[in-house]
């Protein structure tokens, strides 16, 4: 790649999440990762001291989530943020390829929206003051909305798009699955670009929640109130049962590829997986993006009828392979130091979003 313009004024920074991809980006940019001391103290605060001049040069920090360490991972990308903020720097680009919290994007009864608040620490330029930021996949496409900065929310679709065609013998006579009526928009994006036909699992996997001590539920209060009786003439509304497991579609003599953005608590997954086999699937492949693979994951999917589970290195996973050998991994960084040059060089970001839709 070509980084000649400007390329004196580029300075890469990595924190501890994920050092790997990190080195892989500078390489595909032929420029070295800055030196920089990322640490935690003996009283188990975060350190961070730039070893290089970074006045008036535009910084790229790569910092991503990683499961076993994400409140770390997050103050070591502030504190480098805010260490080259005060240093004068010119641009302070994250990159984050799993931006962490970005499931808590919706108000959940006295709780909060985390990722906005993450977004204002970010960006505000009297805090973190990052200029800009480079994702990947957001759970929620709404969190761009939350930061004050520009958003490049990548896509990884055409690497796992790429696998599927290359690496899965027979993928014509595939179906992709949803595996929940919330992923099927995802699903359609795939089948339509692969020319597959697309089967959606339907049926809550997930227990209802306790409403009872929200408060929701609670009595007014009789005394010194006046008490209006809400059941005159307001329908009640019915309360949800969980219906069973069912597939729409034929997945009989097929191979299944469940598409998701992020495989965590892959306990729904191997539920879906299961119904897939008894439908008469016989071949199983689960393909997301962040692959998060949380707790006891990998005995999980090794014990299941999943034949493979495809990701990309936007979080570091290599315990999880060794413990698993069902795990591949797709290597995304090619884009991530495409993202960078253009931004760097002030190019347009338009080709890396060629024919992506809201639905992608």
């Amino acid at each position: 790649m070509d980084t000649t313009r400007g390329s004196k004024e580029m300075v890469i920074l990595a924190g501890n999440s994920h050092p790997e991809l990190a080195n892989l980006i500078a390489s595909r940019l032929e420029a070295p990762v800055g030196r920089a001391e990322v640490k935690e103290m003996a009283n188990r605060e975060t350190s961070v001291e730039i070893m290089e001049s970074v006045r008036e040069k535009s910084v790229y920090l790569i910092q991503t989530a990683n499961p076993k360490d994400v409140n770390n991972n997050i103050m070591e990308l502030l504190i480098m943020a805010y260490a080259c903020k005060t240093s004068s720097a010119r641009n302070i680009v994250g990159v984050i390829p799993y931006l962490p919290y970005c499931k808590q994007s919706k108000m959940r009864k006295r709780g909060s929206i985390v990722s906005k608040l993450l977004a204002k620490m970010m960006c505000e330029l009297n805090k973190a003051g990052m200029t800009h930021i480079i994702t990947m996949d957001l759970h929620q496409k709404e969190i761009q909305g939350f930061f004050e900065c520009p958003v490049d929310n990548l896509r990884a679709s055409p690497f796992l798009l790429q696998y599927i065609q290359e690496s899965i013998p027979d993928y014509r006579n595939a179906v992709i699955v949803a595996r929940d009526p919330g992923s099927a928009k995802k699903a359609t994006s795939y089948a339509e670009r692969l020319r597959l036909g697309i089967a959606v699992i339907h049926g809550e996997q997930k227990t209802n929640e306790d409403e009872q001590a929200d408060g929701r539920n609670s009595p007014p209060l009789v005394e010194h109130s006046r008490i209006m009786d809400v059941g005159v003439g307001v329908p009640a509304l019915a309360a949800k049962e969980k219906p069973p497991i069912n597939v729409v579609g034929d997945v009989g003599g097929r191979i299944a590829i469940m598409v998701d953005d992020m495989i965590d608590d892959v306990a729904s997954f191997v539920a879906a997986a299961e119904v897939l086999k008894d439908r008469g699937a016989y071949k199983i492949y689960v393909m997301a993006t962040h692959g998060l693979l949380s707790s006891d994951a990998p005995r999980l999917i090794d014990d299941s009828p999943i034949d493979e589970v495809v990701v990309t290195n936007t979080v570091p996973h290599e315990i999880q392979k060794m413990q698993c050998h069902k795990i591949k991994t797709v290597d995304i960084s090619i884009l991530l130091a495409e993202s960078i040059r253009r931004i760097h060089n002030n190019e347009s970001m338009s080709y890396l979003f060629r024919n992506v839709t809201l639905e992608d």
